[in-house]
């Protein structure tokens, strides 16, 4: 059954914002995407009054989920900020501008997860999904109970790198159950949308989105949550030091100095946000030919592990660019799960446990985000 903008709209007319309004007849809301029962929107609200219209978010995501035909809905509580400070929203009638709150901004942990950690890096490229996938794995093979967020909103991975096809359910209509492959639990937001529908969404929806796969699903209790970070040092970097006590994160680069230039700025990031960085992975870092085996360093020859000894960071190891590791990736066969014996495999493996034991000795305050003029 097709859900239509138009129906959307008519089951948020019987929403009302903090000041008594219908929210369909405000200017808060975005433009609103329906595609194959999913629904997105957002809603834009001046920063000191997202508490006060947190209950209106649920509100409008249940009366949206209340329509015959939709089958998920994620609905983005967003306020953006000007440079010089002040709220950057849509103009709103008087009685929806309720007074300023205090906003808590200490980040809590997620229930029930002991850890979580972002695999990064500072462009895209590099191979960092797939190194979060097998790290995730190689970490639940040492005997841990192990989840995976793509929180890369522009360009998820996980549904094609884990060949997961099928929607996540809602439990009691509020909470996503994330889905599960190889032991792992599992959630992207490729599992909502089409993988060729592009996200064209502006940081605070990202952002929101973010939180809401970290909060609204029910993760259950996982000794270690890896997070596939997008590329770059941006807003879901951001988002997640504010919003999750990142235990750590592990830097993926290639060994050419390019990468190593944008890996820098990755490392860099954390650090200024107070988040261990647990290591450095250089990924495609040789290639051997399968006819003579012989070893050819195409990006060059140990430039990650030159960096991370300038750097003070650990070097975790060094990944080949094989076409096995190729192959099973673009299959949903990844070679920690589908070739565990195999020798790439004992390389990611070796990687995890490098992360363990420096999970075992991560502790740190949560952070506070300082942004200098």
């Amino acid at each position: 059954m097709t859900v239509s903008k138009e129906q959307v709209l008519a089951a948020l007319a019987e929403v009302r914002t903090p000041g008594g309004t219908a929210l369909a007849k405000t200017p808060v809301l975005s433009d609103i995407v329906t595609n194959d029962g999913k629904v997105f929107f957002s809603i834009t609200v001046d920063a000191s009054a997202v508490k006060l219209w947190e209950p209106v978010r649920k509100a409008a995501e249940a009366a949206v989920r209340a329509i015959p035909g939709v089958q998920s809905a994620l609905v983005a509580l967003t306020a953006e900020r000007a440079a010089g400070g002040a709220a950057r929203v849509p103009p709103q009638p008087a009685r929806d501008r309720p007074a300023a709150h205090p906003a808590d901004n200490a980040p809590n942990g997620i229930p029930g997860v002991d850890a979580v950690i972002a695999v990064a890096s500072g462009k895209g490229g590099v191979g960092k999904s797939t190194t979060a996938v097998n790290l995730a794995l190689g970490l639940s093979h040492l005997g841990l109970k192990v989840g995976m967020l793509d929180a890369d909103i522009y360009g998820p991975s996980l549904p094609r790198l884990l060949a997961i096809k099928e929607k996540p359910q809602t439990i009691g209509g509020t909470r996503l159950k994330p889905i599960s492959r190889y032991g792992l639990t599992v959630m992207s937001i490729g599992f909502l949308i089409d993988e060729e529908t592009p996200m064209i969404w502006r940081g605070p929806m990202v952002m929101s989105a973010i939180t809401q796969m970290l909060r609204e699903v029910e993760w259950g209790r996982l000794d270690v949550m890896v997070v596939d970070m997008p590329p770059g040092t941006g807003d879901a970097q951001l988002t997640m030091a504010q919003q999750v006590p990142l235990k750590g994160a592990v830097i993926v680069s290639t060994p050419q100095d390019l990468a190593l230039i944008d890996a820098r700025r990755g490392i860099a990031m954390f650090r200024r946000v107070n988040v261990p960085v647990l290591g450095l992975v250089e990924n495609m870092s040789y290639f051997l030919c399968p006819h003579c085996g012989g070893r050819s360093d195409i990006f060059g020859y140990g430039g990650a592990h030159k960096e991370a000894e300038r750097l003070g960071v650990p070097f975790l190891g060094e990944v080949p660019l094989h076409m096995t590791i190729r192959e099973k990736s673009d299959t949903g066969l990844p070679v920690v799960a589908t070739e565990p014996d195999g020798e790439h495999a004992r390389i990611y493996r070796a990687i995890a446990t490098k992360v363990r034991d420096a999970l075992a000795g991560a502790s740190r305050p949560a952070p506070k985000i300082v942004i200098e003029a």
